[in-house]
């Protein structure tokens, strides 16, 4: 009882300061909503304006109107418009979606503006619609980074706007196709409805004809329904007008011409085109609800010809209803239109698969952009794994983190990086050339920022713990270059780990002596060797110390080197007799004749599968005009050909063996592309670094590179792949789940997007690949998996970026891009308990600091800010100061219901016995947008088809203070804390 006590009153104190007041005459959400005809067809008109967050221009250009050369766009200048156009008439709606646009323009308005706005919002007239910094791409972002970007919109609007700036109602009207795990994040977030605009045009003919264009999503097989089950609608016109009703002035529409003594008077006509459009609209769907989308890209810049010409229609065609008319036209919004649909109280078709791949015609698979742009993936998803350490160091530092020395730190830029990276021109890879490197800009400023932060909280923990002297931080480990490390004769290396397990990982750093003395904190030696560098493009180091670190489970671990030697390092390379490598876990042979990989064994469960690795090709299609054949772009993947081109049939190769630490075979298979195979002691994966570029076009031939895995398991069609890192879905080839498909694109129509891992199996084997970022991926034949790994392309795909994907890389040549692979091979029932932490360790990397010298005697060598490791189904996946006194965290189960014998159970985590750094005074649960308290969450409630499927069940929470997770569920908990 005392426990719930306290509880109860951190909730009501946080309560005066989670949300601000609404104010006395508040009608917003549901109760703004305007009164329909339940006798009449009532077309909801939703005035919006869709704001791309990047893509033909920067942020800053659009935001600005600037270099309108490119595309006629100025977001300032909309708002000011609406704002000014929904004070002449109450009944007047608009919506907004793209908070990161938002929270700028309303910190440039002055107060007065303010409490109209306000007002404004207060009474349901501008409503705030998704909420999240930007509109995410749902192929290629990863859940923590889509979740985290969601929560930094939504608390900006709580903390303006309180209450009435809740979003009900999730808003993807442009990005192409929709996965299942954002659907399941929005119904955790609380929210009532979701509409999007794109789906592949054979499922949309078939929804149209069964009247199947809204309906309840059920997105996950874990959770227990209605967790996350989410009512869907598809749009009719995308998010477009009707054909010949698009008033704004970048639009070539006539105006209704009101005026009867004129000879142009038009009203009769385009009342009538109106009726005939809403009639033929509302064939389609299932009541007497439809909604009609009035606005598009950066319209409203001038909301008064909008408005002007919509209240003249809506006057006219409900003028008619005194003649009989049955259709009722008013201002809506998306989560009015849902309400209506709700109190039909209908029976609403089941849908438990996703929407990818999404094609707009028979040719035109928009599954190119799974890999679009490799480097900017792989920084995006790098950048999120150092914004979550910099989130935890700023918690675990507590205030003497934040003052003295090293003081000055900001998250928040980072954040608002990632925000705009999870955009869905952004990290999807559509964008122009100068946006690209403007996104990638913005994150190298976060980077920045959260580079103070993390010398900062990393600098200040350790000097609250005995050790004040600076760190330095190597971000360019990956071209092997650190001066430190290539200079210093003896300096310590501090190893972060921001998972809630130990992790052991496995070092390169550059430098140029050929021995060394490695120890870890507790002064053991760390077998290590300096071995010649071969991957190595920059710097001055002659070679690369390799060792296996080892942390605690949210802490740090300290190590020692020392150099004994100064000298170059020799040679490990050693001639290809030898065709085999193995560890105590894994063994990898090379065929003598080829030097591609030959076959996997895992000695532990005495499995062994023939496997061939290689690098192919294929040809992206030609043509400079869309009546020629459609080709291959930013966003659509479509070779010539099925079959893809053969790099190389052999691989010239170099075994090096490091002691006992790595065993690793180069191969070259051409000068553009090459490949480091190892196997680390210790390791249940088989790591493939691979390398790419600069993709020749000299041939005048696109090129659309991937690696092909070929094996003897007997996978008959059938395929795996995670949704945006979280559970995983069947895929078959040349089928759809939802309707039957009509295959005209046998490479392109197969593809899917990989953010995490993608598996082949049958009875006996799994192959899992877990990946670094995300791809597109695929098995064209029985027992193979194909991962597309880089994309050079000489013409546009007429999708609107006007601009081929040839990136210029560094030199102008072509850019390389370089990346990993992790293979294993494991029985069926117990591959997630391999490939799960794999993942996560993928996606969380450790963070790396080094100091000259050695620490002074008072350091604390190695720390943990968790009493203990965490269970092994459990992922902390937030760890966010929320403000002065409280601290934001997530608590996640990472297996799915069934997926393991061990871990696929409810497990319970005692909220007192988790910090070591940390007292909890206070829990109080949130929903997965960290803007609701979770006791407050009321969602509408649906109607479906049966299910012959069982439904999961869920286990309670034994006590107050304890967490009982359910297979995938993901618990929200605000924290008050004292630090001990």
């Amino acid at each position: 009882m005392a426990v719930l006590y306290l509880s109860f009153l951190f909730q009501l104190f946080f309560c005066l300061v989670f949300s601000l007041p609404t104010g006395r005459n508040s009608i917003c959400g549901y109760r703004s909503c305007p009164a329909t005809n339940p006798s009449m067809l009532n077309v909801h008109l939703v005035p919006h304006t869709h704001d791309d967050v990047g893509w033909l221009k920067t942020v800053d250009q659009y935001y600005y109107g600037d270099r309108n050369n490119i595309q006629h766009a100025g977001v300032q200048y909309i708002l000011d418009s609406v704002i000014d156009q929904l004070q002449k008439d109450p009944s007047r709606r608009f919506i907004y979606v793209e908070t990161a646009f938002f929270y700028r323009w309303w910190r440039q308005q002055s107060q007065s503006t303010q409490r109209i706005v306000a007002q404004l919002v207060n009474e349901g007239r501008l409503e705030f619609i998704n909420g999240g910094w930007c509109m995410s791409d749902e192929a290629t972002t990863h859940y923590s980074a889509v979740i985290d970007q969601m929560t930094l919109g939504l608390r900006f609007l709580n903390d303006t706007f309180g209450e009435c700036g809740r979003p009900r109602v999730a808003w993807h009207i442009d990005p192409f196709g929709h996965a299942r795990e954002h659907a399941s994040i929005f119904a955790q977030m609380g929210y009532d409805g979701f509409f999007f605009g794109r789906l592949d045009y054979q499922d949309k003919a078939r929804r149209m004809k069964t009247k199947e264009m809204e309906m309840l999503w059920r997105a996950s097989e874990s959770l227990t329904p209605p967790l996350a089950d989410l009512f869907t609608g598809v749009l009719p016109n995308g998010y477009n007008p009707p054909e010949g009703f698009c008033w704004d002035q970048s639009c070539d529409d006539a105006p209704i011409r009101d005026d009867p003594d004129l000879e142009d008077y038009n009203v009769d006509e385009i009342v009538q085109k109106f009726l005939n459009a809403s009639y033929r609209q509302a064939a389609f769907y299932k009541t007497n609800h439809i909604i009609m989308t009035m606005g598009s890209d950066f319209q409203y810049e001038n909301a008064n010809l909008w408005y002007k010409n919509m209240d003249k229609l809506i006057k006219y065609v409900n003028a008619l209803q005194a003649k009989e008319s049955k259709v009722n036209v008013l201002y809506s919004t998306p989560s009015c239109y849902p309400q209506e649909l709700n109190l039909a109280n209908l029976t609403w078709p089941l849908k438990t698969d996703d929407f990818f791949p999404y094609a707009d015609d028979a040719h035109d698979f928009w599954t190119g952009y799974f890999t679009s742009r490799p480097a900017l993936k792989l920084y995006e998803r790098l950048s999120n794994s150092r914004l979550q350490t910099c989130n935890q160091l700023e918690v675990l530092g507590g205030p003497k983190s934040k003052s003295g020395p090293f003081g000055e730190g900001d998250s928040d830029t980072m954040k608002r990086a990632m925000g705009v990276a999870q955009h869905h021109d952004a990290v999807s890879g559509t964008e122009k050339q100068h946006v690209a490197y403007d996104y990638a800009r913005r994150l190298a400023t976060g980077w920045a920022h959260c580079e103070v932060q993390k010398h900062n909280h990393h600098s200040n923990t350790l000097a609250t713990l005995g050790s004040e002297a600076p760190r330095v931080f190597c971000e360019n480990l990956n071209i092997s270059v650190c001066p430190l490390t290539e200079s210093s004769h003896k300096f310590s290396m501090n190893v972060y780990n921001p998972l809630g397990r130990t992790v052991s990982w496995p070092v390169r750093l550059p430098v140029n002596g050929s021995v060394y003395s490695v120890t870890d904190a507790n002064g053991r030696a760390v077998d290590s060797q300096s071995t010649q560098e071969v991957r190595r493009n920059r710097g001055y180091a002659k070679g690369e110390l390799v060792f296996q670190v080892e942390a605690p489970p949210l802490g740090y671990s300290t190590y020692i080197i020392s150099m004994l030697r100064d000298e170059p390092p020799a040679s490990s390379a050693k001639p290809t007799a030898t065709r085999s490598i193995q560890n105590k876990f894994l063994k990898v042979t090379f065929d003598d004749t080829t030097g591609l990989l030959s076959s996997l064994t895992n000695l532990e469960t005495d499995q062994t599968i023939q496997l061939t690795q290689n690098f192919y090709w294929y040809n992206a299609s030609a043509g400079n005009n869309k009546e020629s054949r459609q080709t291959s772009g930013a966003y659509i993947f479509r070779p010539n050909s099925s079959d893809p081109f053969v790099i190389n049939k052999t691989a010239e190769t170099q075994i090096v063996t490091v002691s006992s630490t790595v065993q690793e075979v180069t191969q070259w298979f051409s000068p553009w592309v090459s490949q480091v195979v190892r196997l680390y002691e210790g390791h249940r994966e088989l790591e493939m670094e691979w390398t790419v570029g600069p993709v020749p076009v000299a041939d005048g031939l696109g090129k659309e590179v991937i690696t092909r895995l070929d094996t003897d398991i007997k996978s008959s069609d059938y395929f795996y792949t995670d949704s945006n890192g979280r559970e995983v879905l069947e895929r078959r080839k040349d089928y759809r789940p939802t309707w039957e498909l009509k295959q005209t694109e046998p490479v392109a129509g197969n593809y899917y997007p990989i953010n995490s891992r993608a598996y082949i199996k049958d009875d006996k084997h799994q192959l899992t690949v877990v990946t670094d970022r995300s791809q597109g991926a695929s098995s064209i034949y029985n027992g193979s998996l194909e991962i597309m790994l880089h994309r050079r392309l000489l013409y546009d795909d007429f999708r609107g970026v006007g601009e081929p994907l040839s990136e210029p890389g560094e030199f102008s040549d072509g850019l390389v891009a370089r990346g990993r692979l992790l293979l294993t091979l494991s029985p069926p029932d117990t591959a997630a308990d391999v490939h799960k932490p794999l993942a996560q360790g993928m996606v969380l990397q450790p963070l790396l600091s080094f100091q000259d010298g050695t620490p002074s005697a008072n350091t604390k060598l190695e720390f943990s800010g968790l009493q203990t490791s965490l269970p092994p189904a459990v992922h902390l996946l937030t760890l966010s100061q929320w403000d002065k006194d409280t601290v934001l965290i997530r608590l996640e189960h990472q297996y799915q219901a069934k997926e393991s014998k061990t871990h696929s159970q409810p497990v319970t985590v005692n909220l007192q016995k988790l910090f070591s750094t940390l007292e909890v005074l206070g829990a109080s649960e949130m929903s997965l947008g960290a803007n609701q308290w979770k006791e407050d969450m009321n969602r509408l409630q649906w109607n479906t088809e049966k299910t012959s499927k069982p439904l999961p069940l869920s286990a309670k929470d034994p006590s107050p203070w304890e967490v009982t997770l359910n297979p995938m569920e993901i618990r929200t908990l605000l924290l008050r804390v004292r630090q001990l």
